[in-house]
């Protein structure tokens, strides 16, 4: 009999996986909106006209963003009013797109909150596995085959409209995240959640409840880490063309217009 402990102990190889893909691919992100900004500001010097310029590349996530949280919210009966797609600058930030959203208990609106992110997620792994079959690459990146790993990037630059479909997750790992707004009932959730584990801790039942779902758990748990490491490192490395693109259109243009974005 397997037990409990053991199988809550995720693959290791899989969580350090997940983890340096993860923070690679949120530095990567930060860096595309902050220097596709500043190409933007380059090439026009305005900051209004910077913002809706900065919004065009990112158009098809930003409309995917926000029909996410209409599409949450229309599932969950909670009202919308009219979504607008144009980029507002404020403050610092420049806001993308807003569907008004009417008040409602935290957890529907936590769900409204991550519903870009689960289907921006659900998005690219359709792409990755019906359009670039990512199954193989998956198989090498988990053995460490490093020659496969290779042939298969490859073999996916030659598959139709593959740079199509790259720009199509490009936008969409890029808009999928959050922003503070879709955060703001999160720490009230997941603080119930914490209070009701402690109870059910308290009450003696823990080790019952862990004991009945260990092994379903396990196994839920290991596929989507899997999913979600092979996820962020294929987005990762559609990412990295654009990132190229991206800076050197802003080298370019910092040497035509003898001038630089200070970040």
């Amino acid at each position: 009999m397997i037990s409990s402990t053991h199988l809550l102990i995720p693959h290791t190889y899989s969580l350090l996986w997940l983890a340096a893909a993860l923070v690679l691919l949120l530095f990567v992100e930060h860096w595309i909106h902050r220097h596709l900004q500043g190409v933007m500001l380059l090439l026009v010097g305005d900051s209004e006209i910077t913002a809706v310029l900065y919004a065009l590349p990112l158009l098809p996530g930003i409309i995917l963003h926000e029909l996410s949280h209409a599409f949450a919210a229309l599932l969950l009966g909670v009202q919308t009013g009219r979504i607008s797609l144009h980029p507002r600058r404020k403050g610092k930030r420049v806001q993308l797109g807003f569907v008004p959203v009417e008040k409602t208990d935290v957890v529907r609106a936590s769900l409204i909150g991550l519903a870009p992110l689960l289907i921006g997620n659900a998005v690219i792994l359709l792409i990755g596995y019906l359009v670039f079959d990512l199954g193989a690459l998956e198989a090498a990146l988990v053995t460490g085959d490093w020659v496969n790993v290779g042939k298969e990037l490859r073999r996916m630059l030659k598959i139709p409209n593959t740079w199509l479909w790259a720009y199509v997750i490009f936008a969409v790992s890029n808009t999928m995240l959050p922003s503070r707004s879709d955060r703001q009932a999160w720490p009230s959730v997941i603080l119930f959640l914490l209070l009701v584990s402690l109870l059910i801790w308290a009450a003696g039942l823990g080790p019952a409840v862990i004991e009945s779902t260990a092994s379903l758990t396990a196994q839920l748990f290991s596929m989507a880490l899997r999913w979600i490491a092979m996820m962020c490192t294929f987005t990762l490395l559609v990412d990295l063309p654009f990132v190229a693109l991206i800076l050197l259109g802003e080298r370019l243009l910092e040497r035509v217009k003898g001038m630089r974005v200070e970040y």
